[in-house]
């Protein structure tokens, strides 16, 4: 598939979500995350029981991923929040659309969450990222944050594969192992259980299958253009015992977002405000009793161009503007 239709597909996606609104305010605060068995939802889950110390009524949604959030935080669907992959400004922006830049423009984030190593398992002919062109790679189902990331990467780096196959993630990982594909991405926070599961495959009672993880290998991620908008990371033999020398490679982060209720939306804005200063309080508790990635939660960590939402942080943004001047916050968080 040509950069011109990765291209297509990005603004197909995209114009499935024009002409939406913003969510309506009620009590109940909607949050999309993204399918049951993953971490997003048993960090909804984890939110929406902390909000309920303090009566504020969360309403956990499951979804596709991040593509799919976006869409449902700019509908009238009550989901204010959503938790959605860092590099979805990036790949909105790069679309060149009016529209995706005026929906860019309309989230907001409420918190960092924890980092996702980008994972490229491909055969191991397949030398470099570069190598995917002309090449068979699986990038996820469409809507989640694989397919997103993968969109982005090959846009960025001006790459071109043959064909792009939308299909879940297990699914890809088996045809690279059979070399029906040539590589399969994958978002995920490290370990991955769908790679940790290849380990099995060393296992002398499954020999006969060995030969299949000798062939393939985790392609390094290290360009100065995608380190330009992701976060450098290691894939080691700590992660997965297959892994023979350390792989770089790139990390986006899980953020919480919600959609800019600061003008003419005060019950909303005030609801967030209280649920942001509940989760900062009640952050060590979720560290030490909720899902094991909170563990790796800095509410404080540095999100490059994405906007503090006023809702939750009046005075953490309030003091920037007062140090660096209103118009140095829009010229370096701009689209």
């Amino acid at each position: 598939m040509s950069c011109k239709s990765l291209g297509a597909v990005a603004a197909l996606v995209l114009f499935s979500l024009a002409g939406s609104v913003p969510a309506s305010a009620n009590d109940t605060i909607g949050i999309v995350t993204g399918p049951k068995t993953g971490t997003y939802f048993a960090f909804g889950k984890d939110i929406a029981q902390t909000a309920g110390k303090d009566s504020i009524e969360v309403d956990v949604k499951s979804s596709e991923g991040s593509i799919d959030n976006i869409k449902r935080i700019n509908s009238s669907e009550n989901a204010a929040l959503g938790i959605v992959q860092s590099d979805v400004l990036g790949f909105l922006s790069r679309s060149k659309s009016p529209e995706s830049i005026r929906m860019a423009s309309n989230l907001r984030m409420i918190f960092p969450f924890y980092d996702e190593e980008v994972h490229v398992l491909a055969r191991k002919d397949i030398k470099t990222f570069a190598d995917l062109q002309g090449k068979k790679v699986a990038i996820g189902e469409e809507g989640s944050g694989n397919m997103l990331t993968s969109i982005n990467l090959f846009s960025m780096m001006n790459i071109n594969p043959a064909e792009t196959k939308k299909m879940p993630p297990a699914q890809g990982v088996v045809a690279v192992l059979k070399g029906e594909l040539d590589a399969a991405i994958f978002v995920g926070g490290k370990p991955v259980r769908l790679f940790k599961n290849l380990e099995d495959l060393t296992l002398p009672e499954n020999q006969k299958y060995s030969t299949m993880l000798d062939q393939v290998h985790f392609l390094a991620l290290d360009n100065a253009k995608m380190l330009e908008e992701y976060k450098p990371a290691l894939i080691t033999k700590a992660d997965y015992n297959f892994v023979r020398d350390n792989v770089p490679t790139v990390a986006v982060q899980a953020v919480m977002v919600s959609y800019d209720f600061s003008q003419g939306n005060k019950k909303r804005c005030e609801k967030l405000s209280s649920l942001a200063k509940l989760l900062r309080r009640e952050l060590p508790t979720l560290q030490q009793k909720g899902h094991p990635k909170w563990k790796e939660v800095n509410l404080d960590a540095d999100t490059g161009v994405w906007k503090k939402d006023t809702c939750a942080w009046p005075e953490s943004v309030k003091a920037e503007i007062d140090k660096t001047g209103l118009m140095k916050i829009i010229d370096k968080t701009k689209q």
